[in-house]
C-alpha cells in the first residue's frame, strides 16, 4: 500500500475520532454547570442514584441559599454569581472524595456524602456557608438553609424519597429564620 492510499483511508478514522472526542468533551460539559464547575441536575442525578443503592450509611442535602434576589438586585448579578461560585466551592469542599455536590439551578445545590463521617458535620458545613462572601471590596452576609436525609431513615432508598424529605427539612430550617438569628 503506498503512502496516499494509506493517508486517503487513515484521514476519514483520524476525523471521526476527532470527532467522537468533540461529542464527549460536549456531553461532559453539559452535566457540569459552567458557572459553578459543579454537576447539573441529570449529571448528579445519575450518579446519586447509584450511591444512594450502593451505600446504607449515604446522606443526601439541599441547599438553598436565603435571600439571594436581594443579593441580585443589591449589588447586581456579579455579586449573585460570586456568592454562588463560593457556595459551590464550600459544598464541594464540605463533601471532599466522598461525595458529590450539584447546582440544581438558581441558588438551590444538593449533594450526596457516601459516609458522612468522613465530613466536617453539618453544623460546620451550615458554618461555612454562612461565611461572608468578599466581592468587589464589599462584604456580603450571605445564608443558607441546609435539609439532609440519611438513607437509613427511608423504608426504601430511593433518591425522589430521599430529596422529598430533605426538602421538607430544607423548609423546616428555612422557617427558623436563619438571618434573624431566632433559631
Amino acid at each position: 500500500m503506498d503512502t496516499q492510499t494509506l493517508a486517503a483511508a487513515g484521514l476519514p478514522a483520524l476525523g471521526w475520532a476527532l470527532h467522537g472526542g468533540l461529542l464527549l468533551r460536549r456531553l461532559a460539559t453539559a452535566r457540569r454547570d459552567p458557572l459553578t464547575g459543579l454537576h447539573t441536575r441529570a449529571g448528579w442525578t445519575t450518579r446519586a442514584n447509584h450511591l444512594l443503592a450502593k451505600h446504607t450509611g449515604a446522606l443526601v442535602l439541599l441547599i438553598d441559599l436565603d435571600d439571594f434576589k436581594a443579593i441580585n438586585d443589591t449589588h447586581g448579578h456579579a455579586a449573585g454569581d460570586a456568592v454562588l461560585t463560593t457556595t459551590a466551592g464550600r459544598l464541594a469542599d464540605w463533601c471532599g472524595r466522598h461525595g458529590i455536590a450539584a447546582r440544581l439551578g438558581g441558588d438551590e445545590f444538593a449533594a450526596i456524602v457516601t459516609d458522612p463521617a468522613h465530613t466536617a458535620g453539618l453544623f460546620a458545613l451550615r458554618a461555612a456557608l454562612a461565611e461572608p462572601v468578599t466581592h468587589n471590596r464589599r462584604t456580603l452576609r450571605v445564608s443558607a438553609s441546609v435539609g439532609h436525609c440519611h438513607r437509613d431513615q427511608l423504608p426504601v432508598p430511593l433518591l425522589t424519597d430521599a430529596l422529598s424529605a430533605a426538602d421538607a427539612a430544607m423548609y423546616a430550617d428555612k422557617g427558623h429564620g436563619r438571618r434573624n438569628n431566632t433559631r
